[in-house]
């Protein structure tokens, strides 16, 4: 009776686990399919799901009239350079936290995460003109920088508590054997915390490659990340919902390329590293 009870409670939490997975991702899917009609058809009522003509006009416009390439490359620099700047701050400082801890440690780190609560909108007039100022707009490093310090506290949160799980011991022997502190945290702690550091690295660039408020307020042209192209084919004019899909399309695909090819590093960050 047990058994015929917990294999009940089984199939009823797979097919729950289904029904949630498949009503996230269907969005995904219908943009997919979306970006293969005509601008007609996007629009059509009843919405057409299979029974359309497919085309590839949209992409051949959305290469023509943009240069994707530029704004995927620009994405490239900024998720991958704000993620490993911050990884070179966010290391040292919760090793500090994690095994050299102060009687204000968690306040501090209550206090970083508190930041994320702050609306961007709020200091976005003073960073616009300090970054106009020192001539950081529509600049690359001028988005590392601030990206960089948007998902600084996250970084930090996420090795602090995989840290915490590796055994001190370990460290005070690499002391005891005459290990400085450079080389305690990059040839003991580093490669012990490899799991923890590549799902907090795997995280923070599907953050920053998703990041959209300030790639779009703080750039033009030069720098303008596939965020800022997706957003391009909205107009004065209305939506063109196929070239959109399209675009989003051609945006989204390498990062969930990524994340399907990483997911269990990145489960495990998200339920181990972030939550525990």
């Amino acid at each position: 009776m047990a058994r015929a009870t917990t294999t009940r409670q089984r199939i009823i939490v797979t097919a729950a686990g289904w029904a949630i997975g498949l009503l996230i991702f269907f969005p995904i899917l219908w943009t997919v399919l979306t970006s293969f009609k005509t601008e007609a058809q996007a629009i059509a009522d009843p919405p057409l799901f299979l029974n359309f003509d497919w085309t590839l006009e949209n992409y051949v416009t959305v290469q023509e009239r943009s240069n994707y390439f530029l704004h995927f490359w620009n994405s490239v620099v900024i998720s991958v350079g704000s993620t490993v700047i911050g990884l070179v701050i966010a290391i040292p400082a919760a090793w500090s936290m994690a095994f050299v801890p102060a009687k204000r440690t968690k306040d501090i780190l209550m206090w970083m995460l508190s930041t994320k609560m702050l609306p961007a909108v709020g200091v976005l007039v003073p960073i616009y003109l300090i970054f106009r100022d020192l001539g950081l707009l529509d600049t690359r490093i001028g988005l590392v920088i601030v990206l960089t310090m948007i998902n600084l506290p996250i970084i930090i949160w996420m090795l602090f508590t995989y840290f915490r799980e590796i055994p001190g011991d370990i460290l005070e022997a690499a002391r005891m054997d005459g290990a400085s502190l450079r080389a305690e945290i990059l040839y003991v702690l580093t490669p012990m915390a490899v799991p923890g550091i590549a799902s907090t690295l795997l995280l923070n660039i599907i953050l920053a490659w998703n990041e959209a408020f300030w790639t779009l307020n703080l750039t033009a042209a030069k720098a303008a990340p596939l965020t800022a192209f997706v957003a391009s084919y909205s107009s004065p004019e209305g939506l063109f919902y196929a070239k959109l899909s399209a675009a989003s399309t051609m945006a989204i695909a390498p990062i969930l390329i990524l994340g399907w090819f990483s997911q269990k590093q990145l489960v495990r960050g998200l339920t181990f590293g972030a939550v525990k």
